[in-house]
């Protein structure tokens, strides 16, 4: 969608990519990015990403995650958008989101009475109008199928863990070897 933010869906699309194609995973993995017409897709801050399908293209969806970023603001109020997120959300092994993509997950109703996390700006606006226990503080969060992360970079986090649910720790670890994620941020601690 237009307004997707970048690494929301890119962080987790690096993951999982490179558990599809360069790491031999144990079980059959393929990755796609779909929009609702196929036609490329602006990023929040610039990049224009061309989807392989549209809605009516996709093939199966197995692991469906939703990024966040300002484009989830006119989501939550498009019904044939939440519409298709609930038909696919009910033949998928995990329904996933990254940031602000939990509020369309909620306003699909997908999220009732469970425990989500998002965005750190969004989790007390989310508390006054969802019906979610909204989470603060947390990278990423799982109740049931639903697994929901923080901001941005948390989607990696949550693509990592949800690899070593389908393939196993040990192929999330060479999966985490393989892209080089050890965060060590340069800024977390005073020097």
């Amino acid at each position: 969608f237009d307004g997707v933010e970048e690494l929301d869906a890119v962080g987790p699309w690096e993951v999982f990519a490179w558990a599809a194609k360069e790491g031999s995973p144990p079980v059959p993995m393929s990755v796609f990015t779909l929009s609702r017409e196929g036609a490329p897709v602006t990023c929040g801050k610039g990049m224009v990403i061309t989807p392989d399908h549209s809605f009516g293209t996709a093939p199966d969806i197995d692991i469906l995650l939703i990024p966040g970023g300002p484009g989830t603001r006119p989501m939550i109020k498009d019904q044939e958008m939440l519409d298709w997120v609930r038909k696919t959300a009910s033949g998928c092994t995990w329904i996933t989101s990254v940031c602000t993509g939990a509020m369309v997950l909620a306003q699909a109703g997908l999220a009732k009475g469970k425990r989500i996390t998002t965005y750190h700006d969004m989790v007390e606006p989310m508390r006054q109008w969802s019906d979610a226990d909204v989470l603060s503080g947390v990278r990423f969060v799982r109740d049931g199928n639903l697994v929901t992360s923080a901001g941005v970079s948390a989607g990696i986090d949550m693509a990592l863990w949800l690899v070593g649910e389908v393939a196993g720790p040990d192929y999330a670890r060479k999966v985490q070897q393989g892209i080089e994620y050890f965060p060590a941020p340069p800024y977390s601690y005073e020097v």
